[in-house]
């Protein structure tokens, strides 16, 4: 007894099993979480080590190096790389998609360990920081005032962060340019050398008076008390009143040297909402929770702030990610739906009948409710790419039941009663159903060992499908002849069946006619697979190639970077300006937000003060798109010379949480002087290149600075050490922690440096004093001498040799492709045998993806042709079914070009969906041609036209169903769906032109391969009884 017998003669049991995978499925979807791609972003370690005053090559030999070395024997890493800066070194590993973050850190952390052992003394801890696809700000908020100071809205920012941190799925919250209280103590170096006291006595004092010990307890017999000593200090009276000298009755405070201030610990770093400074709070969300639950909540509680907020703080929502996500799922849901609609209506206009209409299109909802159940146990989540799934899935999951359904309705057409027509027209179909389900399974099966970002968006899109459509072959071998059974009628058709039958047979006469005019020149069969087999060459040479198309996502950057030592002010100031002009530029902007710096920052470490940017959020109601507000701003390159300026958009996909867009070209070489000589020749021809608008190095050579040469001989003889002198220039410039405060029960940092005034000019550094071993005080330019040099800013290295990381922003009409190209040729002109190339970023992932798809399809090829030939006990029938490939590949690349379109990840999703898709036409058209050779046509000739002019109905009907549920998607129904139209038109051109021309060039391959065996034994037919031909065409899925 088969399945499907015991489907029909227990109906309760098998709508329980329907329903129970409706529930499943229902319970998956509410614990799916919702994002708006699969995670993709690499898992990434970082590892930031600050030692204040410390210059860049120092920090590379002595910090970078080491840590490097010992990193580098984790397993599973893809690049590492690092940046060492004046103070800063920040070392990131990047790891293999599949590799598991927590286990990569603790090994990372195992191997820090170790380093640490050999790095300076003095070195501040290194911090590790984890990063993933999950790592980036999902919702931001702004907290602005009219009459409160930076610090003030920070303090209550660090409040409210306390608040929402609780928030189930929450990370972490940042806190960019963050304005945090610390006690500056600033100090006068001429009034500190009239009292006779050098900046590390104020250090030394200071660590003396400023602490707080536990001091035990007081035991009596029947109570205790605990000692508190209240000797921190707290307030500014208390630091501008602190003895820091004392000689005979003669006191000196500090008020006498300079002044204690309630400042910011970070004074160098703003953020701003146009022209108003404001405190922000940045939202990430933990790995794999749900975006827009988190939102929702954080959502929630802000609103119960609102109420209590002050009067002249107001709270703005600064950003909102999961906007963007929302619409995107909404349009791909309305798509669903569409989808639906338009399936149910094809069906319907084949069927003719509402009743035999609702047996096929009852398999649509369990097959797609029921995947939610493979998404929730392959780990995956509700994204766009899995809902496109779907969308596909919708034409694909009633193919299955509606060969089922034509084959028992053909029995009950000759008068059979429907009981028994279901159990024989099911048994019939049986295998027919088992092994074109494993036929599509299998073109996705090759997915799984896909590795990259393109592996991980097309193993969820593919596992998505392939389990819907499993699903809705057991739906077809269950739910469908149980229905059949109480459903079918042996009553006459309805009139509107006859009012149209006959359209139908006008048209199987016409294309049997056409078919056998072919047959009799079927040599032009081969003809037209080769003209198909030169488009596709000629047209994979010629379509241009990126990661995925550019989404208007509502956002636009303005990037700026100055030269090399220019302050702080100039730079803020040159952002204000430029956020003004862009203001004005772009009225539809929403939200627009300044920050300087504006990268280059972490845990503990100042980013460098030469750039900055503007993000604009655009108003989703607006006449312009995203890139005509991008051409728009081009205009500021030319008005603010002051820095150079990029105008870029967020990629669609992969690299979003780097500050440089476009493509990244990394340049190796042997030192850091042997990239100077080379390097701005190579910036100098990619600038002409017309691929990019812009293009910068990380790699700089021109930061000026100032290099203190120390005269042992003179230092020996006055009893100073270097260690006095290093020191001393540390406590009056580095702006370094000398201590803590309390305010507010809060800790805060101590910070002392000179006043402004004193260390604007390089000669101010001779007004220093510090001590000698005899106590006495001396000026430092009796010990040290002065030099204004340059040397590179930050110093760079990619899987452990010196590098350079290159920019070049896209010209508008230019693809990823095209800059990659670019970049090698000017390389090849411009670099010697010294020097080796790499790419990283948005660039890497594209080769990445590139280079491994063509082993993918064509493994696709191969087990779809192992799957046929067991199925047919043929090696010669798949090749003829296999053909119907390049038919597929040459209407889908012609229709991307037709409509400008370029290869990328989504379009290259629809070619390996095609190999699925076009190969069952073939299998409807070779195995019932099998079947009629085996009952009896006398050549093969005969029976394949016989078969062709059966079958034309179904491959009609099914390639209709699946063309119009990809419709909704190559039109580009909503304003979030640019980079799925690709796909939608891949799809579509594929199916219409290769089921076109399948139905003529397959029958004369197939006569063409069997001319030769025209004597062969007639082989039993392969899934059904050789007796039995139903009237009606046994649809199978094309």
């Amino acid at each position: 007894m088969t399945l499907s017998e015991v489907s029909i003669q227990r109906p309760v049991l098998t709508i329980v099993i329907s329903l129970f995978i409706l529930l499943m499925g229902g319970l998956s979807l509410l614990q799916l979480p919702v994002r708006e791609y699969p995670a993709v972003d690499p898992p990434t370690v970082s590892i930031t080590t600050s030692y204040p005053g410390a210059a860049a090559e120092v920090m590379q030999t002595q910090i970078t190096e080491r840590i490097e070395e010992a990193v580098n024997t984790v397993a599973g890493i893809d690049t590492l790389s690092s940046v060492s800066r004046e103070g800063a070194s920040v070392i990131t590993a990047e790891f293999t998609l599949d590799t598991d973050l927590d286990v990569a850190a603790s090994d990372v952390r195992d191997q820090l360990s170790r380093a640490a052992r050999n790095l300076p003394a003095d070195v501040n801890p290194p911090v590790l920081n984890k990063a993933d696809a999950d790592s980036s700000p999902i919702f931001g908020v702004a907290l602005s005032s009219p009459t409160r100071s930076q610090l003030e809205l920070g303090a209550f920012a660090e409040s409210l962060k306390e608040r929402l941190q609780t928030v189930p799925g929450i990370a972490s919250v940042d806190m960019p340019a963050e304005k945090r209280y610390a006690m500056r103590l600033w100090m006068d170096p001429e009034k500190l050398a009239a009292y006779g006291i050098s900046p590390m006595d104020i250090r030394q004092v200071l660590g003396r008076e400023n602490v707080e010990l536990p001091a035990g307890r007081i035991e009596g017999a029947s109570v205790e008390f605990p000692v508190k000593t209240l000797s921190r200090l707290s307030t500014v009276d208390e630091f501008n009143n602190l003895i820091v000298k004392r000689s005979d009755d003669r006191i000196v405070r500090f008020r006498d040297i300079g002044y204690a201030q309630l400042g910011a610990q970070n004074e160098r770093g703003a953020l701003k909402m146009d022209d108003t400074p404001i405190a922000g709070l940045y939202f990430k969300q933990q790995p794999g929770a749900n975006q827009i639950e988190i939102v929702d909540e954080l959502r929630r509680r802000l609103a119960q702030v609102e109420k209590e907020l002050p009067p002249d703080i107001q709270l703005n929502i600064a950003y909102d990610n999961t906007s963007y996500v929302r619409q995107s799922l909404i349009e791909v849901a309305e798509t669903i739906l569409i989808a639906f609609v338009l399936v149910v209506l094809v069906v319907f206009a084949f069927l003719r009948e509402w009743r035999t209409t609702l047996i096929p299109v009852v398999a649509i909802p369990v097959s797609i409710v029921g995947a939610f159940c493979v998404m929730a146990a392959a780990g995956f989540s509700i994204n766009t790419l899995t809902l496109l799934g779907m969308v596909l899935a919708i034409g694909l999951v009633v193919d299955d039941a509606i060969v089922v359904l034509e084959n028992i309705y053909a029995k009950v057409e000759k008068g059979m009663a429907p009981m028994e027509a279901a159990i024989k027209g099911s048994r019939e179909i049986f295998f027919a159903v088992i092994s074109t389900t494993v036929t599509l399974g299998v073109v996705f099966l090759p997915l799984l060992f896909m590795g990259g970002l393109s592996g991980r968006l097309f193993r969820e899109f593919g596992v998505t499908i392939a389990g819907a459509v499993f699903i809705s072959s057991f739906v077809a071998l269950t739910l469908t002849p149980m229905l059949c059974s109480r459903l079918l009628k042996t009553d006459r058709h309805g009139w509107l069946f006859h009012a149209t039958e006959s359209m139908f047979e006008a048209l199987e006469r016409s294309y049997g006619n056409g078919l056998r005019r072919f047959l009799r020149h079927r040599i032009w069969a081969l003809v037209i697979l080769v003209i198909a087999s030169g488009i596709i060459f000629a047209l994979v040479k010629q379509l241009p190639r990126e990661l995925a198309p550019l989404e208007d996502r509502g956002r636009v950057w303005v990037r700026a970077t100055a030269s090399e030592g220019v302050s702080y002010d100039f730079m803020q100031n040159y952002m204000d300006d430029v956020a003004r002009a862009t203001r004005e530029l772009v009225p539809e902007a929403d939200v627009m937000m300044t920050q300087v710096p504006g990268s280059g920052g972490g845990p503990g470490v100042q980013g460098a003060v030469n750039n900055g940017f503007v993000r604009i959020f655009l108003r989703d109601e607006r006449e312009r798109s995203q890139q005509e507000i991008a051409d728009a701003l081009q205009v500021l390159q030319r008005e603010f010379t002051g820095a150079r300026l990029n105008i870029a958009q967020e990629p669609s996909i992969g690299a979003r949480r780097t500050t440089q867009t476009g493509v990244q070209f990394v340049v190796q070489g042997p030192g850091v002087e042997a990239l100077r000589e080379v390097l701005p020749n190579f910036l100098d021809e990619a600038r002409k290149s017309p691929v990019f608008t812009f293009v910068d190095s990380d790699l700089k050579f021109s930061k000026p600075e100032v290099q203190v040469s120390i005269n042992r001989e003179k230092a020996q003889t006055l009893g100073v050490s270097t260690l006095d002198i290093a020191q001393t220039l540390q406590a009056a410039l580095g702006g370094q922690r000398i201590g803590y405060f309390i305010l507010n029960g809060k800790q805060y940092e101590v910070v002392g440096q000179l006043t402004r005034d004193f260390r604007s000019r390089p000669n101010d550094l001779d007004k220093i004093s510090l001590r000698t071993a005899s106590g006495e005080l001396v000026k430092l330019n009796n010990l040290v001498s002065l030099s204004e040099t340059s040397s590179p800013p930050e110093l760079f290295r990619y899987n452990r040799n010196n590098a350079a990381v290159v920019s070049g922003t896209l010209a508008k009409g230019r693809t990823i492709d095209e800059g990659i190209k670019a970049f090698e040729e000017i390389a090849r002109a411009t670099l010697d045998e010294r020097f080796t190339t790499a790419l990283t970023g948005t660039a890497k992932e594209f080769v990445d993806s590139s280079s491994s798809l063509i082993w993918v399809f064509l493994l696709a090829l191969i087990l779809v042709y192992l799957v046929l030939a067991a199925q047919f006990e043929s090696f010669l029938s798949p090749l003829v079914i296999l053909l119907t490939v390049p038919l597929a590949l040459c209407g889908a690349l012609v229709s991307l070009w037709y409509f400008s379109q370029s290869l990328n990840i989504f379009s290259q999703i629809g070619l390996i969906m095609l190999v699925g898709l076009i190969t069952k036409n073939g299998i409807l058209i070779v195995e019932f041609a099998n079947q009629r050779f085996a009952a009896g046509a006398p050549t093969r000739l005969a029976a394949v036209q016989e078969a062709a002019a059966a079958r034309l109905r179904p491959i009609m009907m099914t390639t209709a169903a699946t063309v119009l549920g990809t419709l909704p998607i190559a039109l580009q129904l909503g304003g979030a769906s640019e980079s799925r139209v690709s796909m939608g038109i891949a799809v579509i051109g594929g199916l219409v032109f290769g089921s076109a021309l399948t139905l003529f060039v397959i029958p004369a391959i197939y006569v063409l391969f069997h001319r030769t065996r025209a004597a062969v034994s007639r082989a039993p037919a392969v899934a059904t009884e050789p007796a039995v031909v139903p009237t009606l065409p046994e649809l199978k899925t094309n």
